[in-house]
């Protein structure tokens, strides 16, 4: 019995290690993400530019680089928004 409580709460401790791992903590890695979601999508938008010349190819680049612009502003404001809530938690909605 005792040992079974020992594993079960070591499994938790490493998910809850690895889960750790997948959480934006600070800006740095916020910006650290935003860099690679904006190098990835202007491999993305190159390959548009390739495959479709001209007109829709240079809209569907511009789709792609515009994601990343909503997504990073996302990351940052929900960071700036964990943060107010930690300083003062009476402030949630």
């Amino acid at each position: 019995m005792i040992a079974v409580i020992r594993v079960n709460h070591l499994k938790a401790a490493m998910l809850q290690k690895i889960r750790r791992l997948f959480v934006i903590k600070t800006p740095v890695e916020a910006y650290l993400i935003i860099y690679a979601l904006a190098l990835g999508a202007v491999e993305r938008g190159t390959v548009y530019l390739h495959r479709f010349p001209g007109f829709g190819g240079k809209l569907l680049f511009l789709a792609c680089t515009g994601a990343v612009f909503m997504a990073g502003a996302k990351i940052l404001d929900c960071l700036k928004h964990e943060k107010r809530l930690k300083e003062r938690p009476e402030t949630a909605f």
